[in-house]
């Protein structure tokens, strides 16, 4: 494939929102099979355009461009071509230096309840770039004229709504609904997708209840309950919608850039801060 036409099917995969790897040998020394300038496409399946070699070592960088694609992290990889039994990928006798880096559409923040914490949220999440999803059971209330600046509107009764959300590596959830009962017919089916974070406002009260009650009427496991982040959001006192907005994007974000773990046990919910820092208190808003 010539340059122009992998430039041209990368700018084509980045307008339609396909993640793609883009990996390019950026230094060379001695006797090496591709020269600075080669660059090559990698897709999650495997599938990639274009060569930086052949052999072992592009089959190593195969394996490092997917695994930029799952994380969102570019790497820098020196391999030397010496020796294989020392671990080398060839015999060539030079050396080369590829980057990798991951294009991937930005991440979603899916935001379940329409009410005044989430017409913030979804507003806070646009501006910073995100692709916003907005659900609700009340099509009255989950609308462009009601809340505008969601990329996509999902209005469903409770019972079907998680279906039909986008849970995927990169959707992020934000659960600011009415009531404990809401939440009960949500997370089971969020609980059990891969996104990296599921988020639920209220009191430390209210999710104790409904964190006893998925676990002895859902017969969710406890550990699985856990990865829930509830109260939602960073401590910063937050009380107005907006602020709380502020306080749950910020929590989000810090999990999204690996400030925070993503969701395989309890997320953090303080900024890290010197010990002798007292912590403010924890905003506790309803939907």
């Amino acid at each position: 494939m010539q340059e122009q036409d992998l430039y041209r099917r990368l700018a084509e995969d980045i307008a339609q929102g396909r993640p793609v790897a883009l990996c390019t040998v950026v230094f060379t020394r001695g006797s090496v099979p591709r020269r600075p300038g080669s660059k090559m496409l990698v897709y999650p399946d495997g599938s990639f355009v274009g060569t930086v070699g052949g052999g072992q070592m592009e089959a190593r960088v195969l394996q490092a461009a997917q695994e930029a694609l799952q994380d969102g992290r570019p790497r820098y990889l020196t391999y030397n071509m010496i020796d294989p039994n020392r671990g080398d990928p060839g015999v060539c006798g030079g050396e080369v230096h590829i980057y990798v880096e991951p294009n991937l559409p930005p991440p979603t923040l899916v935001v379940i309840g329409a009410g005044h914490v989430g017409r913030a949220v979804v507003d806070l999440g646009r501006w910073l770039g995100w692709q916003v999803v907005l659900a609700d059971a009340r099509e009255a209330w989950c609308n462009p004229q009601k809340v505008p600046g969601a990329d996509a509107y999902i209005v469903q009764p409770w019972e079907a709504l998680a279906r039909h959300l986008p849970l995927h590596e990169r959707a992020y959830v934000v659960l600011v609904t009415a009531g404990t009962d809401y939440d009960l017919v949500l997370l089971p089916e969020i609980l059990r997708s891969p996104v990296p974070y599921v988020g639920v406002i209220g009191s430390k009260r209210r999710w104790a209840t409904t964190r006893r009650r998925l676990i002895e009427e859902k017969d969710l496991p406890s550990a699985l309950v856990d990865t829930v982040v509830s109260p939602v959001g960073l401590e910063i006192g937050a009380e107005t919608p907006e602020e709380i907005a502020v306080s749950i994007l910020a929590q989000v974000i810090g999990v999204f850039r690996g400030t925070f773990p993503r969701r395989q046990g309890p997320v953090a919910t303080t900024v890290p801060q010197p010990q002798e820092t007292p912590a403010p208190p924890k905003a506790t808003g309803e939907a």
